[in-house]
């Protein structure tokens, strides 16, 4: 892992059903953190047929997607994927509140995990340089998933 950040002891997951929601906007950065984040599943013992992708144009779409997958009851945990990269304008500002905000909702009104794997980065090249959050927020939503599942609640 990079910045020094510790690996977790990888454990067989392959019992668990993800959900993914990538965002399609900066497809070359979002196409990457995906590649990464089903890297990580797979290590986990994932299987693809437990791996549900939907796309949605954009990360302030992620969170609806998100809590229609969360209704389902579905899923053991999800994984929001997008990348918001500063502009010109504000709009960058409000674009990175409403997914975070909107993930952490639905994340907590229906008690289930979700990996944050939506870079915010002042430019295109710091956001080439963190595509690898998409194995972070697998391997940070994999524990969650265990602890959740350990029977301890």
């Amino acid at each position: 892992m990079k910045n020094g950040q510790h690996k977790s002891e990888i454990f067989n997951a392959s019992k668990f059903r993800f959900g993914i929601v990538q965002a399609t906007f900066n497809s070359d950065i979002t196409e990457k953190i995906l590649e990464y984040a089903l890297k990580t599943l797979s290590e986990y013992k994932v299987v693809q047929k437990n791996i549900t992708i939907h796309k949605v144009p954009g990360s302030v779409e992620i969170p609806v997607v998100l809590q229609a997958m969360a209704k389902s009851k579905k899923y053991d945990a999800l994984i929001a994927i997008g990348a918001v990269i500063k502009g010109k304008t504000d709009h960058y500002h409000v674009v990175a509140k409403f997914v975070t905000e909107g993930v952490l909702r639905v994340s907590l009104d229906n008690i289930l995990p979700i990996g944050f794997a939506v870079l915010t980065t002042q430019n295109k090249k710091l956001a080439q340089e963190r595509v690898t959050i998409g194995a972070e927020a697998v391997e940070a939503v994999l524990q969650v998933v265990k602890i959740c599942n350990s029977g301890l609640f």
